[in-house]
């Protein structure tokens, strides 16, 4: 794909995997260094974490994530942006579900799959997509790449292509290169400089702080420590406990878990410093944890698991121990993971997330933009709505509150 409509002649290839890429050409791009302080460091789109998920086998063309990257270049083939793109079989792993879109067009007569997906596998957390090289015009690059997606889409003959959790400025990007803007919701937490969780609890109303010193401190009556480990104490034995806790709760929530014990052993080798795995043991043995990753302002959290269920041990070791973290790391946001609107009474606020769609059928297109007008109005007032009945406190910390405290 050739275009010097910006006055030089670039050119789009599409590869088929990661080692298609330099680590060091990738680290110029946006969100992927965390020597790049423009943009926050993103783990999820560096190469490492990339490359992982195509070697572990996890992304590949048997589990129906069939690497089709771009490399947008100049005429000397100095890379100048670059999407992570996926040729898919099905909509599983994306968080970001179409499956009813699929269906109507394929009762229509129309075949949906395969599709085109710009997306980081099994991850539903917001960052780059549309990647721009330092001292590139990012507008001008995100609108190639957003134009050599559709292009590919076109003579692949392929329904659509959908670039999810994209960033607010890649969303309009893509709106006015033809794309259909989507939204969903998510909870964030947001570090207003705390000092401590106490001083987090400060925010809320009195009834709310009570409740979560109550839920803390009973998730750990059992005889239950919390462990952080990250860099060096990621050893192979913590991993493979912590791929039982995966496997357990992977196989009872979606009867396929998407990652394998060799990603997890990758991850280890090449991104320990940018994981942490928060542990809780009872009896000298763990029995449950959560991964996340960690970038330069936000901890991701991802899966959870465990071997025994105890009351509230969930919410502790994912969204308490999280925020914790945070504070003391002074990271500026914690993001949970897809969905679950009992984030919010753990001080989690909405958040709006973004995905973009290009539909190559001129009847499936105009469906589905009236769906999403919709929809985009129910997510604004299930926001509104979420935002006013949130557990934060309204006006200054009253005398009364003080007394509840007590």
């Amino acid at each position: 794909m050739d275009d010097d409509g910006a006055g030089e002649e670039f050119t789009i290839r599409v590869v088929s995997g990661m080692d298609n890429f330099g680590s060091d050409e990738w680290k110029s791009l946006s969100g992927t260094s965390k020597a790049n302080l423009a943009i926050p460091y993103n783990p999820f789109v560096s190469h490492e974490f990339l490359s992982i998920v195509e070697e572990s086998g996890c992304a590949s063309s048997k589990s129906g994530w069939q690497p089709q990257h771009l490399r947008l270049e100049d005429s000397r083939g100095r890379l100048l942006g670059a999407a992570f793109c996926y040729a898919k079989s099905h909509s599983q792993g994306e968080y970001v579900f179409d499956h009813g879109w699929a269906d109507a067009f394929e009762r229509a007569g129309g075949r949906y799959y395969p599709k085109l997906q710009c997306a980081v596998p099994f991850t539903p957390a917001t960052g780059p997509r549309l990647l721009v090289a330092q001292g590139m015009d990012r507008a001008s690059v995100q609108a190639a790449l957003a134009q050599g997606l559709a292009t590919l889409t076109d003579r692949l003959s392929l329904s659509s292509a959908h670039v999810t959790f994209a960033t607010l400025e890649e969303a309009e990007v893509l709106e006015q290169c033809g794309y259909l803007h989507r939204n969903d919701q998510q909870f964030h937490f947001f570090n207003e400089g705390f000092s401590s969780y106490e001083d987090f609890l400060d925010t809320l109303a009195s009834r709310k702080r009570k409740n979560l010193r109550k839920e803390r401190r009973e998730a750990l009556e059992p005889g239950i420590s919390i462990e952080w480990l990250t860099g060096k104490d990621l050893t192979e034995r913590v991993w493979d406990d912590f791929y039982a806790f995966y496997m357990d709760t992977g196989a009872r929530k979606w009867g396929r878990p998407y990652l394998n014990r060799t990603f997890f052993s990758l991850i280890g080798e090449r991104m320990a410093d940018d994981t942490l795995l928060v542990m809780a043991k009872r009896n000298g043995r763990y029995i449950a944890g959560a991964i996340n990753f960690i970038g330069s302002d936000t901890l991701y959290g991802r899966n959870w698991g465990c071997i025994e269920d105890h009351p509230f041990l969930h919410f502790e070791v994912c969204y308490h121990q999280a925020i914790d973290f945070a504070i003391d790391r002074k990271l500026k946001v914690v993001e949970a993971g897809a969905q679950g609107e009992h984030k919010l009474a753990r001080g989690y606020r909405p958040v709006t997330t973004h995905s973009a769609h290009y539909i190559s059928h001129p009847g499936l297109r105009h469906a589905i933009d009236d769906y999403l007008r919709r929809e985009r109005l129910e997510v604004a007032r299930a926001a509104e709505y979420l935002e006013e009945h949130g557990p934060f406190r309204k006006g200054e910390r009253t005398d009364a509150d003080a007394r509840d405290d007590d």
